[in-house]
């Protein structure tokens, strides 16, 4: 019954990062560390985000935008690479309380990004891409953040969830690789993995129908009070 829980939570989660473009991992992340513990919960995230991020670029692959991809990628993937490796030295509760503060504090990073009307260019996510992909390989998910850096750029709608979704996924295929290398990722993980993320895709087909339909500030309240509600869950499971 805890797994089906946790399915029944990927769907809910793949549906609305198919919307909104993130938020998937917010969502799901502290079912899993309840559900498995931080150190099993990581890796079965990043198999389940990569087929996540696969599936938005499949619903909108003829608008993802390669050359933001490349110069992103070009820098968060060696960084996410460092990240995971310092992810497996910490204690689980370290984990979980660096994953909740994260969450917090992307509310107040996102609305800070949005007042100042950041505009962004290629050399700009460059840049930026090595303290987002470290990040991304210690606290799982950037997404609160990394959404506002291809918004920036001027990407909406279908061509900003297909081309973050690119650049995720190279960020995320690079984590898992560290993760196997490390002997983090045996058949049972992978197994869990693949079947958590078998629901965020189908989550990602779903949502299509509405994106064109979106009040986007209505979805950024929703993602703030996610963000606050799971980062508040996994300090409470540092801490007792």
């Amino acid at each position: 019954m805890e797994f089906v829980f946790v399915l029944a939570v990927g769907l809910a989660a793949g549906t609305l990062s198919g919307i909104v473009g993130f938020g998937s991992s917010i969502l799901l992340m502290p079912v899993l560390v309840i559900a498995f513990g931080p150190r099993q919960a990581v890796p079965i995230m990043a198999i389940a985000a990569i087929m996540a991020n696969l599936s938005r670029i499949m619903v909108w692959w003829r608008e993802v935008d390669w050359r933001t991809v490349g110069a992103y990628s070009a820098t968060a993937v060696p960084s996410a690479a460092l990240g995971v490796a310092t992810l497996l030295t910490l204690p689980p509760r370290v984990i979980e309380a660096a994953l909740g503060a994260f969450f917090i504090a992307m509310i107040g990073v996102r609305r800070w990004m949005a007042a100042h009307g950041m505009k962004l260019n290629l050399a700009h996510l460059a840049l930026l891409g090595v303290p987002v992909g470290y990040l991304t390989g210690i606290v799982v998910s950037t997404g609160p953040l990394t959404a506002p850096l291809f918004l920036a750029t001027g990407l909406v709608k279908g061509a900003f969830l297909s081309t973050e979704a690119a650049a995720s996924l190279a960020v995320y295929l690079a984590k898992a690789m560290v993760f196997r290398g490390f002997g983090a990722l045996p058949l049972d993980i992978v197994a869990k993995g693949l079947l958590t993320g078998s629901t965020l895709m189908a989550g990602a087909f779903i949502a299509k129908r509405f994106v064109l339909r979106l009040e986007p500030e209505s979805f950024r309240v929703l993602m703030d009070g996610l963000m606050l509600v799971s980062g508040a869950t996994l300090l409470w499971a540092a801490f007792n």
